[in-house]
């Protein structure tokens, strides 16, 4: 039997620790990479996350592990949220910054929504669309305001191209992940997503094995914390949210990512900002907190759909 959606409260709760969590991992990754290549620290991040996760799962006894199909299913989660997104946000930070990466993360609300449109899970309005548009210039902004000389300015946009690709990767992959039906905690689902991650990126790192050379202590730390609290501990409070919680109202909870981002990006990896650039990032979540505007009767339905034992979602 698929395990009882948490209370609303609860879940809501989880998804914006998560999101704190979450907000400090881009300044952390951009000074990591100074020293280690971006797929070298995701395989690194998701092996040991994998290891931490493998002994939490195998050391439990209540434990409803998924049937091979099943593991399957939650493989290709993993490939979409873990492999490839975290490839594509490495790199979007190596080439541009900590601050572009929180700044556009707040652009993934709506690129998930444009997915339900297409999917037909969510219906469209002219609210809706207006806040697409407006949330579409507040990342052109954001791109094109940052700081910086005109020699690296090309590697820079680049860069951005990567973190809104990233957006795609996990916009699907909260629609993916939402189809589990194995009724396993979210600890075994997030285990079995980050083994498969982790596999991945594996793969990855060999093409910059040319690069590799011991890291520092202090890259050993940052690649820990990484690992333990923003892959293990908000991957379990992120998945558990999403049993009660639909993808686009999930990750509209993580507009709160850009404002702890930017703190961070500056007390932790010494970047600056531009007054534009900030105004972009308003500019998002504006546009997202349009897009995602719900009609009364959607939100009846909503609630209806939240009191009763949702079958299809995590």
């Amino acid at each position: 039997m698929p395990s009882a959606a948490p209370p609303r409260w609860l879940a809501i709760s989880a998804v914006l620790a998560a999101a704190l969590t979450w907000s400090s991992s881009f300044a952390v990754t951009k000074v990591a990479l100074a020293e280690v290549p971006p797929l070298t620290i995701g395989a690194l991040r998701f092996v040991g996350a994998a290891v931490i996760l493998g002994i939490i799962v195998h050391l439990r006894r209540d434990r409803s592990l998924p049937t091979r199909r099943q593991k399957l299913g939650i493989a290709g989660a993993g490939l979409l949220g873990i492999t490839a997104y975290f490839a594509l946000e490495n790199i979007g930070v190596d080439l541009a910054s900590a601050s572009d990466a929180a700044l556009i993360v707040a652009s993934y609300p709506v690129i998930t929504l444009a997915l339900e449109l297409l999917g037909r899970k969510a219906s469209f309005s002219l609210v809706r669309m207006s806040g697409m548009v407006l949330a579409i210039v507040g990342v052109w902004m954001v791109v094109t305001n940052g700081p910086g000389t005109s020699s690296n300015n090309e590697h820079h946009l680049i860069g951005d191209l990567f973190l809104l690709a990233g957006g795609i990767a996990w916009a699907a992959y909260n629609i993916v992940a939402q189809r589990d039906k194995s009724g396993s905690s979210p600890i075994v689902i997030t285990y079995y997503q980050t083994l498969a991650g982790a596999a991945g990126f594996i793969l990855l790192s060999l093409f910059e094995a040319g690069q590799w050379s011991m890291p520092s202590g202090g890259s050993i730390l940052r690649i820990t914390f990484l690992a333990v609290f923003c892959s293990v501990a908000a991957f379990l409070a992120y998945n558990f949210g999403l049993k009660t919680l639909s993808p686009s109202m999930a990750v509209n909870l993580l507009n709160i990512v850009p404002v702890a981002g930017l703190v961070w990006a500056v007390v932790l990896a010494g970047e600056t900002l531009t007054l534009m650039q900030v105004v972009g990032g308003a500019v998002v979540i504006l546009g997202v907190t349009l897009g995602l505007a719900r009609k009364r009767s959607e939100r009846a339905e909503a609630e209806d759909t939240e009191h009763t034992a949702i079958e299809g979602q995590r």
